[in-house]
């Protein structure tokens, strides 16, 4: 099964350059990104190469990295 990429800039191409600009700025905005991006890199190789995890496990990390991707949202549109 072939996964979607998820990562922030390739999920908001429309905030491209807010999403940098806010990186550059705020080092929490930035460290909150990158632990998004790299989430989504661990959910995307498990789901790629069918690595055994449980069910749940793989929805809590789904989880985890929406609410992220929420927070990410809400701060873009508000800068």
């Amino acid at each position: 099964m072939l996964s979607e990429h998820h990562d922030i800039d390739h999920e908001f191409p429309e905030f491209h350059e807010r999403l940098e600009a806010a990186k550059a700025a705020d080092a929490e905005f930035a460290a909150l990104v990158d632990k998004h991006d790299v989430l989504d890199d661990e959910i995307r190789e498990l789901e790629e190469r069918g690595q055994p995890i449980e069910d749940l496990d793989i929805e809590q990390m789904k989880k985890q990295r929406a609410q992220m991707k929420d927070e990410i949202f809400a701060k873009l549109r508000s800068a």
